[in-house]
């Protein structure tokens, strides 16, 4: 009986078919590990144990510049950029040598000429007698990193020796102040963080002050001038403050971020070169110059109301007598106690000035002839009865009434005619140009 015979599936394979399959699964195998490597993400290099590339991948190729066939036979030594520490190599020979994986960072350069900087891993790969045959490199191109890193270094640093800043949430919650902002305000960070600034408002400025400042950072994202804020201590000090909004993705407003310095040294300064530019050195009173600016400015803005003022001129009498027998340094010092004296009868509207030598004004804002009349008395006697340095002077007085339409030049010379005239009549008194042209006919 003929039984059927055996597939050749089922008859035993000889050595040399085991062996091909053999050969064509590694061939398999390897294709795919030369694939995976040749497309990773991560640039790879393979040396042989002198260091001198065998093998590169594409992502290798791409951060160099240079082809396969440029690297192949070469060191890396064609990639080092010169300006990584020799240190560096002789550490990572001496691990690798002792067939330990070496990790670190190096600045190398592209073909092209540009730095780049690499994270590297170097691992040695021994044969079966324990021989390092290979040394396989997996780098990772940092630069971007490195510059990130970088640049978040100096904003640390900005932020902390910079000036003042504030950073606030989108509801102007604080959430972060740096040194230079406890230096001014006194308030340390625990201290204002999770609150808003409204703990620093000074109450100098108004609703609308404010309602200004939203509406430029909602419509530029962007706000700055000159702020009075109050500190930890009750003190009110200006500060030159920029606010910037800083926006999301979705282009809604992120964070607040608030920078300023101190003003105050600045403000005085002005105050102090305003102060030479408007004042008489020797006595401190207004100069000549910046009483007719006052006096000009008072008679526009009495153009346009009832209001009225007067002027009064008034001199010492006989002083020049007094610096020929005294000498000019006694003039100087009884002039500077005189404006000591006539300030202390004056109120915070009034504005004394120096005219020159020893004649002076003053301008009494909302007051009439009657009104200049008294005030003029009581300064003539007030001086009169005073020592100066241990002389005693006296002072002659003109007064004007500022009539409607009159420019002020002939406000100023009716109030001179006035004073011409009680010199004229005895000095040590006080006369008044009751009409427009009254001292003028005199």
């Amino acid at each position: 009986m003929m039984t059927e015979p055996a597939s050749l599936s089922s008859l035993p394979s000889s050595p040399e078919a085991n062996l091909d399959v053999a050969y064509k699964a590694l061939e398999k195998r390897f294709e795919q590990f030369y694939v995976a490597v040749e497309q990773s993400p991560t640039a790879t290099a393979i040396t042989d144990a002198e260091g001198v590339i065998e093998f590169v991948n594409q992502r290798f190729s791409t951060i160099t510049g240079y082809s396969r066939e440029e690297l192949v036979g070469k060191t890396p030594a064609v990639i080092q950029s010169g300006m990584t520490p020799h240190m560096v190599y002789q550490d990572m020979w001496k691990t690798l040598r002792a067939g330990d994986v070496w990790q670190g960072e190096l600045l190398n350069r592209r073909k092209n000429g540009e730095l780049y900087w690499d994270s590297e891993i170097i691992t040695p790969v021994k044969n079966a007698e324990g021989e390092i045959v290979n040394f396989v490199a997996v780098k990772e191109d940092i630069t971007l990193r490195r510059q990130q890193e970088s640049e978040l270094r100096l904003l640390a640093t900005v932020f902390e020796t910079g000036q003042a800043t504030l950073i606030a949430n989108a509801d102007m919650v604080i959430e972060r102040v740096n040194q230079a902002f406890t230096d001014i305000t006194g308030y340390h960070s625990e201290e204002v963080v999770g609150r808003t600034p409204k703990l620093f408002k000074s109450g100098r400025h108004d609703k609308s002050f404010y309602q200004r400042m939203w509406m430029a950072l909602r419509e530029t994202g962007h706000w700055q001038g000159e702020i009075w804020n109050r500190n930890k201590y009750g003190n009110i000090y200006p500060l030159w403050q920029s606010i910037t909004a800083v926006m999301d993705a979705e282009n809604s407003v992120r964070n607040y971020v608030s920078v300023f310095h101190d003003i105050d040294e600045r403000k005085s300064l002005e105050r102090e070169l305003e102060d030479q530019a408007t004042r008489d050195h020797l006595t401190g009173a207004y100069n000549r110059r910046a009483f007719d600016r006052v006096v000009s400015e008072h008679v526009a803005q009495v153009a346009h109301s009832d209001e009225t003022f007067v002027l009064l001129i008034f001199d010492i009498d006989h002083f020049k007598s007094v610096n020929d027998t005294h000498g000019h340094e006694m003039g100087d010092e009884i002039l500077k106690q005189l404006v000591v004296c006539i300030k202390g009868c004056l109120r915070d509207s009034d504005v004394l000035a120096r005219w020159g030598g020893e004649e002076f004004t003053v301008l009494l804002r909302g007051t009439g002839l009657e009104g200049g009349e008294i005030f003029a008395e009581r300064i003539r006697r007030r001086v009169a009865n005073r020592s100066f340095s241990g002389h005693d002077i006296t002072i002659s007085i003109g007064i004007a009434e500022h009539w409607p339409g009159e420019h002020q030049d002939r406000l100023l010379v009716r109030a001179d005619k006035a004073l011409y005239q009680a010199k004229h009549q005895g000095r040590n008194q006080v006369v008044a140009c009751r009409k427009p042209l009254s001292c003028e006919e005199s």
